[in-house]
């Protein structure tokens, strides 16, 4: 098989296919709702979906969502943009993405997903060719603060990290196809935040992808159970599940500037490995 065949697949099963951790967080989800009840039934109908879509190979959500391909530096000149492109309009062609990106000043569809910096390829020292697709809704949920906040009561601390993590679920609600996953990142400049936070999508909801860092850990396990308490539920009809997860990272800032970036994920937590 072609390198550009093994990236067509990678789409495939990354369309159709959630990875196993995810899977488990919806299935453990689904046990802590009560039977009956519309979170309940929520979190089953996905469940179903998910075991038809993997089973047919085709996608799981109409939205197939913003590429973003994370490719070690190593190959760099084998998995280039290029490449990526074919395997993105050959997937295209056949079914395994949506007709998904459109020209913001004309309106033109790009019919084969593939245009000025689409899809998306970040070089960096993640083992392997990664892609993690995001779809609109929840990419519509992300949100970025600046701290003090003073509508939050929100200081330059964890504190008012916490704050503003807590309002992100707040104004989510169900918009961004709860229950979600939030990544996070505390500091940077705007674009750095955007980025990284994005990058905490990558980590497993697992405990082998909780924060390294102490206090960090302890913020990402207190806002998944302060979430998870306000009732707001799958799809925001009402349940005990808001959030699957949450990623913190933190990258150095500047004297006048404090970010906290969120990049909220829709259930559909779609990503997969593969090595070339």
């Amino acid at each position: 098989m072609s390198l550009t065949e093994k990236i067509v697949e990678l789409i495939r099963e990354t369309s159709s296919s959630l990875p196993d951790d995810v899977l488990r967080a919806l299935r453990g989800a689904l046990r802590r709702e009560r039977a009956g009840s519309s979170a309940s039934v929520v979190l089953g109908t996905i469940l179903d979906n998910c075991a038809l879509a993997a089973k047919r190979g085709v996608p799981l959500c109409q939205d197939t969502g913003m590429l973003v391909f994370f490719v070690h530096e190593s190959l760099r000149r084998r998995v280039t943009p290029d490449l990526l492109g074919r395997a993105v309009a050959l997937a295209t062609e056949r079914g395994y993405l949506r007709r998904n990106t459109i020209d913001p000043v004309s309106g033109k569809s790009f019919d084969d997903n593939c245009a000025e910096g689409v899809p998306a390829v970040r070089y960096c020292d993640r083992p392997g060719v990664t892609l993690i697709m995001k779809g609109g809704g929840s990419e519509n949920m992300s949100r970025q603060y600046s701290l003090p906040d003073s509508s939050l009561g929100a200081g330059r601390d964890l504190e008012g990290v916490r704050r503003c993590l807590l309002d992100a679920v707040v104004r989510a609600q169900g918009y961004g196809c709860a229950p979600g996953v939030l990544g996070v990142c505390i500091g940077g400049d705007r674009a750095v935040g955007y980025e990284v936070a994005k990058e905490q999508l990558l980590r497993p909801l697992d405990a082998s992808g909780v924060s390294g860092d102490q206090k960090l850990r302890a913020l990402e396990r207190r806002v998944l159970r302060e979430a998870n308490s306000l009732g707001i539920g799958p799809m925001g009809l009402g349940g005990g599940i808001t959030l699957l997860g949450v990623r913190i990272a933190a990258r150095p800032r500047v004297p006048a500037s404090f970010f906290v970036t969120v990049a909220y994920m829709c259930w559909a937590a779609r990503r997969r490995t593969m090595m070339p």
